[in-house]
């Protein structure tokens, strides 16, 4: 699950880059926040299987 959040807080901090915003971002912050959760998430789903 630590494996999955940390690829969804890296996945999403790069997010913003997209469309020109900073890393160092509010936007940056934000995605880098929805990702791990998104990969806390996806790692107890795997986790179940």
């Amino acid at each position: 699950m630590t494996l999955c959040a940390g690829a969804g807080m890296t996945l999403g901090g790069f997010v913003p880059e997209l469309w020109g915003a900073s890393m160092f971002s509010l936007a940056s912050l934000l995605f880098t926040a929805a990702g791990a959760a998104g990969g806390i998430w996806l790692g107890a789903r795997l986790g179940d299987l």
